[in-house]
């Protein structure tokens, strides 16, 4: 065992033994107190080559196949985080590495292995640098999966899922730049929950509103609130189909079951 990981169980011990931390929502991962990773750094991003067995073309899980992409660059996402902690610490990750929860690291499905992403908190405005070295979560309603100690820098711990950004890194960058122009200029994202925007789910994008009209009949009162939200896409207006705003993560999951339901897919998180 690395010196480091000794110092991190010493610490962990003397937490348990020491402090009456607040209990954590962690499911099957064992973990029920609170450990310091303030003195944790963030990933450095810096070229690598690519992982020789976590990256093919394609792979199944669960029936799905999902397609790695060929580059990372460009790449930003919003959408809900989860995290992974004791049950996994020590397992080799689809990269080869072994995962270890007191590392910045994250686990993605499509994404090249390695990249380094930016994750964000979009309620609380906290940033992260991490190093993509796994695959998952195989949720559908989940875009990135931490390590516990990205998750609790993040806060999302006692969650156990929060709204972020995902943003890609070009090897070099420390995460105050973004990776290309042509993502949104939004890489200094003010917290949700102090005025910075609210989150909707898109369920739909068209060029013709009749189009928008008709997906907005198919979605159910109980939804809530549908609306079309016009718009430009370069030079062409775009009519997209929302639903919001949306308060809570237990919120999205329940609309994304629904929305399921009705067949529709590929819908995803936006932050206005």
């Amino acid at each position: 065992m690395s010196l480091r990981l000794i110092y991190l169980s010493m610490l962990a011990s003397v937490l348990l033994t020491a402090c009456g931390g607040s209990p954590v929502r962690v499911g099957s991962d064992g973990i029920n107190q609170r450990v310091d990773v303030s003195h944790i750094p963030d990933a450095k991003p810096r070229y690598e080559p690519r992982s020789k067995y976590g990256n093919p073309s394609s792979y199944v899980v669960h029936g799905k196949r999902y397609y790695v992409k060929s580059s990372s660059k460009g790449y930003v996402n919003q959408g809900i985080a989860s995290w992974y902690g004791k049950k996994f610490h020590g397992r080799r990750t689809s990269s080869g590495e072994a995962y270890d929860m007191y590392a910045m690291t994250a686990a993605h499905k499509t994404l090249p292995l390695p990249t380094y992403v930016q994750v964000t908190n979009l309620k609380n405005g906290r940033k992260i640098v991490v190093k993509v070295n796994d695959r998952g979560p195989f949720h559908q309603n989940r875009i990135i999966d931490l390590s516990y100690a990205a998750a609790e820098k993040l806060d999302i711990v006692g969650q156990g899922t929060g709204f972020v950004e995902v943003r890609a890194l070009d090897p070099g960058q420390s995460g105050t730049r973004t990776a290309s122009t042509q993502a949104r200029p939004r890489s200094e994202l003010r917290p949700v929950s102090s005025g910075g925007g609210n989150i909707f789910i898109q369920v739909g994008a068209f060029s013709e509103r009749s189009n928008a009209e008709r997906l907005v009949g198919r979605m159910p009162r109980t939804l809530g609130s549908v609306f079309i939200h016009e718009g430009w896409n370069s030079q062409n207006r775009v009519y997209r189909v929302r639903i919001g705003p949306i308060a809570s993560v237990d919120q999205a999951d329940g609309l994304a079951e629904v929305i399921e339901s009705l067949g529709v897919t590929n819908y995803h998180l936006v932050v206005e």
